[in-house]
């Protein structure tokens, strides 16, 4: 039986990284950044849409192209943290939950769009 998305362990990490993202931007220093929240939000939310949606085509190849979705969107919330960094909305510190989870969600993606293309060769 195929699993729902919300069984793979790559989309708890989206949902956990989602609610780290919204917490950020809780931060004062955000208070008048409302196209950037949103953009990162957005992004955030790009994550587990993308994986939630790819994966009821029940068809792998169409599965991969959403996933691939999911892993830019991943990069564009990676980005923005760096960005939130830079601009000085916020510190290492801050961010750095939410940066090294943008990492672990991207090499399971990539490990998920691998394993699915293999299955499709068989």
């Amino acid at each position: 039986m195929t699993k729902s998305f919300e069984e793979f362990q790559v989309y708890q990490k989206g949902v956990q990284l989602t609610k780290l993202i919204f917490k950020l931007l809780e931060n004062k220093s955000f208070e008048k950044e409302y196209s950037f929240k949103d953009q990162i939000k957005r992004a955030a939310v790009s994550i587990t849409n993308n994986i939630a949606e790819g994966s009821e085509y029940n068809n792998n190849r169409q599965f991969i192209r959403y996933l691939k979705i999911a892993k830019g969107s991943c990069a564009e919330v990676r980005n923005m943290l760096v960005l939130c960094r830079e601009l000085g909305f916020s510190d290492e510190i801050e961010i750095k939950e939410s940066y090294n989870l943008t990492i672990e969600i991207s090499q399971n993606l990539s490990n998920f769009i691998k394993y699915l293309g293999e299955k499709i060769k068989q």
